[in-house]
């Protein structure tokens, strides 16, 4: 039972970072309809913003601001440069251009900073509590109390504030915002940019826990995005739930079954839910008339 416990911890404390990255996923899609595969480098390159500023000398709380600055500013240059031009094509071409702006960030950060895994220190000098049979990582306890606080600010936000329900309602059908007098393509622009920050948060808190490494952002995307199918596509709380699911079912899979295969089992279940119920968690099933 202890090891279970300990377990379950270090899972959720996995899954809420690809929770964060998922819900990046979610608010793209929503406000789009487009899946943005770049969002894993944002994690990336938000790692290597947090590395830079520490070996420049500068304090870990403002080298976070500065970091998550940078993850903003590129979410505006990601809307105007990848998205905006195609906003009126299909989705392909703009899905094609995500997948060639992740591959354009990974191997910038390549060639300015080397292939060399780095070694981000994390927020506290102490590394854990124990708790009777099970410890508890300091870095896990501050990503999970992020997520969390993160859930509570973004149901306050879109539910109880103006800009929230705005936000909301450009998701669900854009031209009928315009009429309503919302700026589509601001709505669009802010959603960008608090994706970016959200997949920058991610990245930040989840480097002291892995080594910072241009391969980091593709494989937390790729548990995102099949945190996002598993939970439901579209769905907040399904992006959170899936997330979550994941991280510990990789953590009791690495544990129980086989830690070289550790990164196989979230596909298992993807396939799984994929077969037995491709709408996932919270999805409804869509029945189309011809």
């Amino acid at each position: 039972m202890d090891l279970v416990l300990q377990l379950l911890f270090t899972g959720i404390g996995i899954g809420a970072v690809y929770a964060l990255v998922a819900l990046g996923f979610v608010l793209i899609f929503r406000a789009t309809n487009v899946v943005n595969f770049a969002q894993g480098e944002f994690s990336m390159v938000a790692a290597y913003l947090m590395v830079v500023c520490v070996e420049l000398g500068l304090p870990y709380w403002l080298s976070f601001l500065i970091a998550l600055a940078g993850m903003a500013l590129l979410g505006v240059i990601f809307n105007l440069g990848v998205y905006y031009p195609l906003r009126h094509r299909s989705y392909l071409p703009v899905i094609i251009a995500t997948i060639g702006a992740s591959i354009l960030l990974a191997n910038s950060v390549l060639a300015i900073y080397g292939p060399q895994p780095q070694v981000l220190q994390g927020w506290f000098d102490t590394p854990g509590i124990q708790l009777g049979p099970v410890y508890l990582d300091s870095q896990y306890l501050l990503i999970i109390a992020v997520t969390v606080a993160l859930v509570i600010f973004n149901y306050w936000f879109f539910e109880h504030t103006m800009l929230g329900k705005k936000l909301q309602a450009t998701s669900q059908d854009k031209e009928m915002a315009s009429l309503l007098g919302i700026s589509v393509t601001s709505m669009i622009m802010i959603t960008f940019i608090y994706s970016a920050v959200l997949g920058g948060l991610a990245g930040i808190l989840v480097a002291p826990v892995l080594f910072v490494s241009i391969q980091m952002g593709s494989t937390i995307a790729l548990k995102a995005f099949a945190a996002t199918i598993i939970g439901g596509f579209g769905d907040v709380a399904g992006a959170i739930i899936g997330g979550l699911a994941l991280g510990v079912i990789e953590t009791f899979g690495a544990a129980y079954v086989s830690v070289p295969y550790k990164d196989g089992f979230a596909f298992l279940v993807l396939i799984a839910f994929l077969i037995f119920r491709p709408q996932g968690i919270f999805g409804e099933r869509v029945a189309e008339k011809a």
